[in-house]
């Protein structure tokens, strides 16, 4: 069900910011003063690391996402807590979503944008969507019911 949400979510802003906002033509859009919409095509992985937006190596990322999604999937299938089911869940929906922008547009939709200015210096986190929000809050319950989650049954 986490999954299913996530990936609902994701796609359903991502339309809209491109299609029915047009965010392509307004350009950047302050929302508050620390956070703008702005649209970003990331033909690379997490953070925009190793962009290449050859043919070749977007087949590599999406045949490397696909065996990751499965591996979670067997792993969520095989999950005794809630929280690391759900966590999986949340990581998947988000890899999902992030696969179909790479094959619908040969890149991930990017759009939100933190940011902060200190004096006269401006930083600026990566750009990301929800799916990736998704992805790292699933991480965070990993590590969650990894380090502080129920204790494993001892044997007898």
């Amino acid at each position: 069900m986490a999954a299913l949400t996530v990936l609902i979510l994701d796609q359903a802003s991502k339309l809209w910011l491109l299609f029915v906002f047009d965010l392509a033509h307004r350009g950047a859009v302050r929302v508050t003063p620390f956070f703008d919409l702005v649209l970003a095509w990331n033909v690379g992985i997490s953070f925009g690391w190793f962009q290449n937006d050859g043919q070749v190596a977007q087949i590599i990322l999406m045949i490397i996402k696909a065996v990751a999604v499965v591996v979670l999937a067997i792993w969520m299938a095989w999950s005794r807590t809630l929280i690391a089911t759900v966590a999986l869940g949340l990581i998947i929906g988000g890899a999902v979503g992030n696969a179909i922008d790479r094959f619908a547009y040969g890149a991930v939709v990017d759009f939100a944008l933190f940011h902060v200015q200190i004096g006269e210096k401006n930083f600026n986190w990566y750009v990301f969507n929800l799916a990736d929000v998704a992805i790292v809050a699933g991480v965070a319950g990993l590590l969650y019911d990894s380090f502080l989650g129920e204790p494993a049954a001892k044997a007898p």
